[in-house]
């Protein structure tokens, strides 16, 4: 398991936009499951929306995408190097991400050539998915 100064040794994001809290699976290279346990305290909640606090879909996504980052930047050879959004393809929410959610955030890499790659990202709340989608990513 990672904690975050781990994480942070791996990826570039720092507070607030880290938006991982531990990793519990790494595979380098090949897959990565992390958490983020949702609070009512995130700074997003004060205008998404007052009344009834949900996470952005885009937040989701970029918390799957610093998940599929670990993995694709924890090989030796990416090592200090910063893994950029390439697409985001057949993006689906399906489920709203509330504060006390704990969100399960999964990316397996599902095919690179060279510096470019698809990663194959889940996002779960208690089992039920949340959030799917291709991301695409290139390191440099």
């Amino acid at each position: 398991m990672l904690g975050i100064k781990e994480i942070e040794e791996i990826i570039p994001h720092r507070h607030p936009f880290l938006l991982l809290d531990y990793v519990e699976e790494l595979v380098p290279g090949e897959k990565a499951v992390a958490y983020k346990a949702v609070t009512f305290h995130e700074d997003f909640f004060r205008g998404h929306f007052p009344q009834e606090p949900v996470m952005p879909g885009v937040l989701i996504v970029e918390a799957l995408a610093q998940a599929g980052a670990v993995a694709i930047l924890s090989v030796p050879e990416n090592k200090g190097k910063v893994a950029y959004f390439g697409a985001i393809n057949n993006a689906k929410f399906k489920k709203k991400v509330v504060p006390g959610d704990k969100l399960r955030l999964e990316c397996e890499i599902i095919k690179q050539k060279g510096p470019v790659g698809i990663g194959k990202a889940t996002a779960t709340v208690d089992g039920k998915v949340a959030v799917t989608g291709e991301l695409t990513f290139m390191i440099g």
